[in-house]
């Protein structure tokens, strides 16, 4: 019953891996009220093929076609089974959502969203921001809950701190720390076959925090640190559990809006425990800030965002430490195991490296990492293989039609890019980690991803909507892979990587890396 509702996995917070930004740019038109040609003779919505409820409770029943497979898997057996658009119907007054795997349907639906596109959020996170706590997010809930005006208001000041390459640029040497901090630790863990231990994704998740800190409140907390904070774990696993119990009220059947559950109870606390630390943290900046002021050049986005709105500032940070954790560190272990697995695309990796680290402690700066196009190229391949959601999701901005039926306004609409992202007809030899795809050169017999439909791969979102993180979010990654493939040898000793699909993708073996040492 789990998957029942499962479309709504889209429904993530603000900072899930959308748009990258590599792409060219595509730029949304506004919706118009026009009536969509085709809709007078489109077919009605009903009749959009779809599994009854019953088919789906026997697909998932022990023998069934979908017992125990991943959340891809069970999305292209679907594809299988009834097409390239699909109807879930709604549970427990949730609405019917529409799961599509055609790209041209992804552009229809992003040209027409309209000026203030609809991405749902959370019914739960939403409910606490506007019930529970409406002294910190009366004014404004955060990008990924608002919509409207309200979401608008925010995003225009969002978007000239959070988009502008200069304010990336300024952290670079911060994040870098720490992530130089994170591998000498790595090296530590390692046991006599230099592999890390299971729990090393838990690891990830301290390096992520702790990067995120810099980012969005100008702190370290100290999680690296061999005497870790007890708040610090307090935050990661807050963090995680989170994440689960949202997704088990939003997208498995639940009926907390009709009655509160001890899961919901459960959700409510732990949200409001995780705000209260970071709330801390965050006026603990604020403190500092007005304690020092800096240079105009040199401010920090929370710095940027105070002189605007301090209510935006807050809530920002509050989202960005919320969100930024999963997503990225997820999203880094996709990358480092194509790379182990596929040691002639790691190697070159490492020559272009070293022409900008001539030694393993080298410092990155803006200026040394403007020209790595296959480390950007591999990171793009591996979010291709191994993107922290499993789509987008948009409410239709008008009434539209894709692939002939009736898709009225406000139906959500689920874009199905990573199945798509793994079928050979859209990308040669999908299954393969060829990073080759993405650049400017021929890799014999595959096309180029720039041949590929553009709104299949959008890992960042599109649009007004995309990720306003995206900019910071790829220079972690940069930053940390960098740092892995100049420092070690990475090899990978076991079984394919699995993921479980919470509101985030995250790997479900044990991480266990074998870190070999590079002599220079």
């Amino acid at each position: 019953m789990a998957f029942l509702s499962s479309t709504r996995l889209y429904y993530v917070r603000s900072f899930q891996i959308g748009s990258i930004g590599f792409r060219r740019n595509l730029s949304a038109s506004t919706a118009s009220d026009a009536i969509d040609p085709e809709w007078q003779s489109a077919k009605p919505f009903k009749s959009i093929p779809s599994p009854s409820l019953m088919e789906m409770f026997r697909g998932f029943m022990k023998g069934g076609r979908y017992e125990g497979v991943p959340m891809a898997d069970f999305h292209r057996l679907l594809r299988e089974d009834y097409g390239n658009i699909v109807r879930i119907r709604g549970m427990l007054g949730k609405p019917d959502v529409v799961l599509t795997f055609e790209p041209q349907d992804f552009e229809k639906v992003f040209r027409t969203e309209g000026s203030w596109p609809v991405r749902r959020g959370m019914d739960t996170f939403t409910y606490y921001r506007t019930k529970v706590r409406p002294e910190i997010f009366g004014e404004s809930g955060g990008l990924a809950n608002e919509q409207g005006e309200k979401w608008q208001k925010m995003r225009t000041i969002s978007n000239p701190v959070m988009m502008q390459p200069k304010t990336v640029g300024l952290y670079v040497e911060q994040v870098d720390a720490v992530a130089r901090e994170f591998m000498e630790i790595v090296g530590t863990l390692r046991d006599a076959k230099n592999e890390l231990p299971a729990d090393f994704d838990q690891w990830l998740n301290r390096w992520a925090l702790e990067t995120v800190g810099v980012l969005a409140v100008d702190t370290r907390f100290g999680v690296l640190k061999s005497g870790e904070s007890e708040q610090a774990k307090r935050i990661i696993k807050l963090v995680r559990e989170s994440l689960d119990l949202s997704y088990r009220l939003d997208i498995e059947p639940s009926i907390w809006k009709i009655y509160p559950t001890p899961t919901f109870k459960k959700l409510m606390n732990v949200l409001d425990e995780l705000t209260n630390i970071i709330k801390a943290k965050v006026d603990d900046a604020l403190e500092k800030i007005d304690q020092n002021p800096t240079d105009t050049s040199n401010q920090s986005i929370l710095q940027k965002l105070l002189k605007v709105n301090k209510n935006v500032a807050v809530v920002m940070s509050l989202d960005i430490i919320g969100a930024g954790v999963d997503t990225t560190s997820s999203s880094t272990v996709g990358v480092l195991y194509s790379l182990a697995k596929n040691p002639e695309k790691q190697a070159r990796l490492r020559e272009e490296l070293r022409a900008i680290l001539p030694r393993k402690d080298s410092p990155l700066t803006t200026e040394n990492m403007r020209n790595l196009p296959y480390l950007r190229a591999c990171i793009k391949e591996g979010l291709r293989l191994y993107q922290p959601t499993v789509g987008n999701s948009r409410a239709a901005g008008r009434d539209i039609v894709l692939q002939g039926y009736r898709i009225p306004k406000g139906t959500d609409v689920a874009m199905m890019t990573s199945v798509l992202q793994r079928d050979n007809i859209f990308f040669d030899q999908a299954s393969q980690y060829l990073p080759e795809r993405w650049l400017p050169e021929r890799v014999d017999g595959v096309k180029s991803a720039k041949d590929t439909n553009p709104f299949i791969f959008l890992p960042f979102g599109f649009g007004a909507r995309s990720c306003v993180g995206k900019r910071l979010a790829i220079m972690e990654m940069e930053i940390i892979i960098a740092r892995f493939v100049r420092n070690y040898e990475l090899r990978w000793n076991y079984d394919e990587l699995k993921f479980k699909t919470n509101l985030i993708n995250t790997p479900s073996n044990p991480l266990q890396f074998q870190l070999m040492d590079l002599e220079c």
